[in-house]
């Protein structure tokens, strides 16, 4: 099988807010958009990142129910993730977690969508000497 894409669909009850969440917020740009359906990405590649639908779509799959709020985060990579926080604030967007330098090698905040998705912001930085040493197998393991 050769996988040409994968993105994640998140039925929402709020299509619009939702879109205009990460298009206002983080430049993602409308790929294709119906009355119940959006996919965001970048244009000039066509690319798509994240797509949304609303419950009451005319496909009507397996799980059309809107997504509660658990067991998902999207990470949202940026260079600078203090000046991606002030954007944000001032935006309005909430935020659920303060910038933080995190030991694993990230400088990192959290907001939420209009779906209930917790949006992980994040900049790479360099981890704490040793932090992920710990969570590796041993060099024995490896050669088994």
């Amino acid at each position: 099988m050769k996988v040409l894409s994968a993105y994640p669909l998140v039925t929402t009850k709020d299509l619009q807010a939702t879109r205009d969440f990460y298009v206002s917020h983080f430049g993602l740009e409308v790929i294709f958009e119906a009355s119940w359906v959006v996919m965001l990405g970048a244009r000039s590649t066509g690319e798509i990142s994240l797509g949304f639908m609303s419950s009451d779509h005319p496909t009507n799959p397996p799980g059309p129910e809107p997504f509660d709020g658990r067991g998902m985060i999207v990470t949202v990579q940026v260079e600078d993730a203090a000046k991606a926080l002030t954007a944000l604030r001032r935006q309005g967007a909430a935020i659920t977690y303060d910038l933080h330098d995190e030991p694993w090698g990230q400088r990192r905040f959290m907001t939420i969508d209009p779906a209930g998705i917790l949006v992980d912001v994040v900049e790479q930085t360099v981890p704490a000497e040793g932090y992920w040493e710990r969570f590796m197998p041993a060099a024995e393991e490896k050669a088994a």
